[in-house]
């Protein structure tokens, strides 16, 4: 019997060292508070860029230089965000061996906003226009429009063509650089 009480009185020492080594739960969780991020209101600029190359082109040499520049005239950009961007001008000059102008001209994103929707129209930004190649007798070049956020890959990208004859198109493209994918909306004159 002494047995029996000790045996009780250890198990029940024991259940009362394990009730009290147990942590109260509770339903309270502990996190940081998250602190808004703080938007700077001064419209940003994606940087300028500047190329030019000599081309051969319907046997002659051909200059082709393509400045693009932000351009504070034109209206500010917001990302969706709440960030803001200027919008870019880019001018594209062909010039003969001569030093005179076969082409000159300053394109904006209003130039390309027929083949972009209203809504990402607003929010985005004319990214460039780069010479692509001479073909036959035309030059064409590689256009976008697209989001300002250099960390986004989201742009609609279009073809220019200008021929011998300086006559100016633009459509869209495809979204891959493969000269199998068909071109869509064409457009025959600017």
């Amino acid at each position: 019997m002494k047995k029996n009480i000790i045996f009780a009185f250890a198990m029940a020492s024991l259940l009362l060292m394990t009730s009290c080594d147990k942590k109260k739960q509770t339903d309270t969780i502990i996190t940081k508070k998250q602190v808004p991020q703080k938007i700077d209101p001064t419209p940003h600029v994606i940087g300028d860029y500047n190329q030019s190359r000599s081309v051969e082109w319907v046997g002659a040499t051909y200059q082709i230089v393509v400045n693009r520049k932000a351009d504070s005239s034109l209206p500010v950009v917001d990302d969706g965000s709440g960030v803001k961007y200027y919008d870019n001008r880019i001018e594209v000059k062909v010039v003969r061996q001569d030093g005179s102008e076969f082409f000159h001209r300053s394109f904006t994103k209003s130039d390309f906003s027929r083949f972009v929707e209203p809504g990402y129209n607003a929010n985005s930004v004319l990214l460039g226009v780069v010479f692509d190649k001479a073909e036959g007798d035309a030059l064409y070049f590689a256009a976008s429009v697209g989001s300002p956020d250099k960390l986004s890959d989201e742009y609609i990208p279009m073809i220019v063509t200008l021929t011998r004859m300086g006559d100016l198109s633009i459509k869209k493209g495809a979204l891959f650089d493969n000269d199998n994918a068909p071109a869509e909306n064409d457009d025959d004159g600017v």
